[in-house]
């Protein structure tokens, strides 16, 4: 397949050496790759040529990953989203699955893993239930997250209706979610 007739991909993440390194990657698995590194960028770089398939960081500065979603599925409706993140919580994939993502993947992932998500039109009854409770950490991180969606990303609401101070809701933000 010559390159101008692979499929439109577009990579919206602002890590510029996860970009570099996932471009390459995709492209060798058959993708025209085009690179964004915030929203306003993915949006004109999509209208230019809408995609066929994306892969969204959901963290970026300004808008979210998030906002991103329900904009491209406007300018191509039959678009294939992944979402990834290294700050995975069950509320933002619960909404990025909502707005139209096809998959969303926590960090670190590879190439493989982005194209066989591509491939996920349903779900997978399968899959396994874990055996344990989330630590209590992981359930704080949920929490906020979900209150945080509820608030539409506003810290200072959030941090409102949690009954905690800005910097700190800021502080627990700025850290990776705990495991399990």
């Amino acid at each position: 397949m010559s390159q101008a007739s692979a499929p439109a991909l577009l990579l919206v993440d602002d890590d510029l050496t996860f970009c570099d390194v996932m471009r390459r990657a995709l492209t060798r698995r058959g993708f025209r790759v085009s690179l964004a590194h915030g929203v306003s960028e993915a949006l004109a770089c999509a209208r230019s040529e809408p995609p066929a398939y994306a892969v969204i960081d959901l963290k970026m500065p300004g808008d979210s990953g998030l906002s991103l979603i329900p904009k491209l599925r406007v300018l191509s409706n039959g678009v294939r989203i992944v979402v990834l993140t290294g700050y995975a919580s069950v509320a933002t994939a619960v909404e990025a699955i909502k707005l139209g993502a096809t998959h969303y993947l926590a960090k670190p992932v590879d190439a493989d893993a982005v194209v066989a998500a591509f491939g996920r039109a349903v779900g997978d009854p399968a899959t396994p239930v874990p055996g344990r409770p989330l630590s209590v950490d992981r359930l704080e991180w949920e929490h906020i997250q979900r209150v945080l969606a509820d608030n539409s990303g506003s810290i200072s609401a959030t941090a409102r209706s949690l009954g905690m101070h800005r910097r700190t809701l800021q502080r627990k933000l700025s850290k990776r979610p705990a495991r399990g």
